[in-house]
């Protein structure tokens, strides 16, 4: 059964069992990420959808935001073993990050989102980063988070605003210069 009945007061539990209020900012900064990874699916599609390569790349994304996810919503203090981000994922996303970049020409201005649809999708799914980016620094605050999971996320947000252009450039449209 999907429904529980548990969060109708305004609470949900972590991992662990601890109940919490549902605007708790642990609670805003894994459902922050849970958006974005929405976000991801939809632009994933779209590239598939062009025949573009970075289908599987995405979807490694979505794996690792699930990792996110979880770790964001775990106390401190649990009695199991919790999936890791790969010790590479930053790494990772560094040299998509510089494979792409030496494809496309200089950007010399801000960029307006749009040109195609999968390329405007990339740039809701890098500001909805940017904002989970935000909660995620809001609850190191106040909890410890594996600085990991920030330097991913930071990453991921430059990932997807070269990626956009990418997507532009690719399909044959030009790129929105704000001038």
């Amino acid at each position: 059964m999907i429904y529980t009945k548990t969060g109708d007061n305004g609470t949900t539990s972590l991992v662990g069992g601890t109940r919490v209020l549902k605007c708790d900012v642990r609670v805003e900064a894994y459902g922050t990420v849970d958006e974005l990874n929405a976000h991801i699916g939809l632009l994933a599609e779209m590239v598939k959808s062009i025949d573009s390569p970075h289908y599987e790349a995405l979807k490694q994304v979505q794996r690792n935001l699930f990792i996110v996810q979880t770790l964001l919503a775990t106390e401190k203090e649990v009695k199991f073993e919790l999936p890791q981000l790969p010790a590479d994922a930053v790494e990772d996303l560094e040299h998509r990050i510089d494979r792409l970049q030496e494809s496309l020409p200089p950007f010399r201005s801000f960029v307006i989102p749009g040109g195609t649809m999968a390329s405007a999708q990339c740039h809701v799914a890098r500001t909805v980063c940017r904002r989970a980016e935000r909660c995620i620094v809001k609850l190191r605050q106040e909890a410890e988070v594996d600085s990991r999971v920030a330097s991913y996320v930071n990453r991921l947000s430059d990932y997807l605003f070269i990626l956009s252009r990418e997507l532009v450039l690719s399909q044959g449209a030009e790129e929105s210069l704000f001038n």
